[in-house]
């Protein structure tokens, strides 16, 4: 049985949740604030985690913050009645791993929680320490380095670089990447994994080093020397 935590202070929306998730086999924890989920996390280790943006006291995107500052890189998906962009960007900022607007249909939240808890290392290889350039990403560590220089990243940027660093040289669709990190196809305007491109660049190009990340316009991205 797959443990997850809800935190939903809407109490219609969370026990409608919690017993559909219980149905489809979750072993749920509902708490109805963030404040509550940091401290269901002291002794609960869930295997996802669902946290609503808008709730009072610690809303979901302070509650998130501070589970990755405590190191805690558990699959986050946040739910949000807000449509803009910029929300969901907020939401990826504070290091969530999904988003999903409300009104939602239960289907595709059951099917992103799925992509979510199956989700492990997105490549496999016999070498376990990819390198492009000067860059190597040890896979058994999850440890990146520029050079000498280590580079901190979380799971959702770590796995994207591992996959482009895994492919090197080949030019990767947005289908396929999307697909292989979420595990699901995303709607065509997402923003999401410009996103996180645009994370991976700022953290591995820092102090004016070369790009090793191109984008390929009109079909998707690829890690290569200059």
């Amino acid at each position: 049985m797959i443990s997850l935590l809800l935190a939903e202070d809407d109490q219609s929306v969370r026990e409608s949740l919690e017993r559909a998730l219980r149905f489809e086999g979750y072993d749920v924890h509902a708490v109805t604030d963030g404040a509550q989920a940091l401290e269901a996390l002291i002794t609960l280790e869930p295997e996802v985690i669902v946290l609503d943006v808008m709730m009072p006291g610690v809303d979901g995107l302070a509650a998130c913050r501070r589970i990755r500052e405590k190191g805690i890189r558990t699959p986050v998906l946040m739910l949000t009645a807000r449509h803009d962009v910029a929300d969901r960007v907020a939401g990826l900022d504070a290091g969530a791993d999904d988003y999903l607007v409300k009104p939602f249909d239960l289907e595709e939240l059951l099917a992103r929680l799925r992509a979510l808890v199956r989700r492990g290392t997105v490549v496999e290889a016999d070498t376990q320490v990819l390198t492009v350039g000067d860059m190597t990403l040890d896979l058994d560590r999850r440890e990146v380095r520029r050079g000498d220089d280590p580079i901190e990243l979380t799971k959702t940027e770590f796995e994207l670089l591992a996959l482009l660093m895994h492919n090197s040289g080949i030019v990767l669709t947005r289908e396929v990447i999307y697909e292989r990190i979420w595990g699901y196809d995303f709607e065509t305007n997402s923003k999401s994994l410009d996103v996180y491109i645009g994370y991976l660049r700022r953290k591995t190009e820092d102090g004016d080093r070369s790009r090793l990340i191109h984008t390929v316009r009109g079909v998707g991205y690829t890690a290569r020397e200059q």
